[in-house]
């Protein structure tokens, strides 16, 4: 009977230990260039993208916008010319018709050439962006020489289709206007007080202090837990052994 009860009270013993709360893994902060850039398109815990890519999306809807009214508006003008020059010899029932078939005629003008600048100018401005973006979070720093990358690596695209002179002319020009327009990037973000690379290392320390704090409350809780459980285990063993020592005493009683 005493070793029955001194065997379900070390299955007792290990069914609380393996029952007991283990801490998380002690949380570590990200300082691998490939895991700051996945962390740039991965949602955070309030299903949020981090502020540098909606910024890339802020300035390529942006862009389009500009590109389209850029194209729009002188072919509108075109378009509407072009229309009055070649149908002088058409017959209109009023003034008023004639008017709407110009502005009809501009219209369409204006969505043909507006789109044409509209993706060309959204793309060039997605891609300089994120390439810009990616290099500074690969590396952890801003740099000029990052957007004149960014420059390169757009313009060339931009002039692939020309062959392999069009990709170097498209490179080097796009690297000339990539190092002014970092630039100005780069003054904007300091006259605001912090850039957005800055302001990122920043808000990243803070959820590494909270999270490294939150684990170790959790592994102090744990600890008390496990030191408690030993000590009621103790005191039960401690019993354990007096019930066997009076059974002991009452299958062999002294002569």
């Amino acid at each position: 009977m005493a070793e029955a009860g001194l065997r379900a009270l070390a299955g007792g013993k290990a069914a609380a230990s393996s029952s007991s709360p283990s801490p998380a893994s002690e949380p570590r902060a990200e300082d691998s260039g490939w895991g700051r850039l996945r962390e740039l398109f991965r949602r955070d815990e309030y299903n949020r993208y981090p502020e540098e890519t909606l910024n890339i999306i802020k300035a390529t809807i942006s862009g389009g916008i500009v590109g389209l009214i850029y194209g729009g508006i002188p072919g509108f003008i075109y378009a509407k010319k072009r229309y009055i020059e070649q149908s002088e010899g058409e017959v209109y029932h009023n003034r008023l018709d004639a008017v709407q078939s110009a502005h009809r005629a501009g219209t369409r003008g204006f969505i043909r050439y507006g789109w044409r600048w509209s993706w060309r100018v959204a793309a060039f401005v997605a891609i300089f962006n994120t390439v810009s973006t990616g290099l500074t979070a690969y590396r952890d720093k801003i740099s000029l020489s990052h957007f004149a990358i960014a420059g390169a690596c757009t313009g060339g695209l931009f002039r692939l289709n020309l062959g392999l002179r069009g990709l170097l002319g498209g490179s080097i020009l796009g690297a000339l206007l990539g190092v002014p327009a970092g630039g100005l990037l780069m003054a904007a973000q300091n006259l605001a007080g912090e850039s957005l690379h800055e302001k990122r290392k920043r808000k990243q320390r803070e959820l590494y202090e909270q999270k490294l704090a939150e684990w170790e409350t959790s592994l102090k809780i744990t600890e008390n837990i496990s030191g408690d459980t030993n000590i009621a285990f103790q005191e039960g063993s401690g019993e354990l052994n007096a019930g066997k020592m009076q059974e002991l005493q009452i299958f062999h009683p002294k002569s």
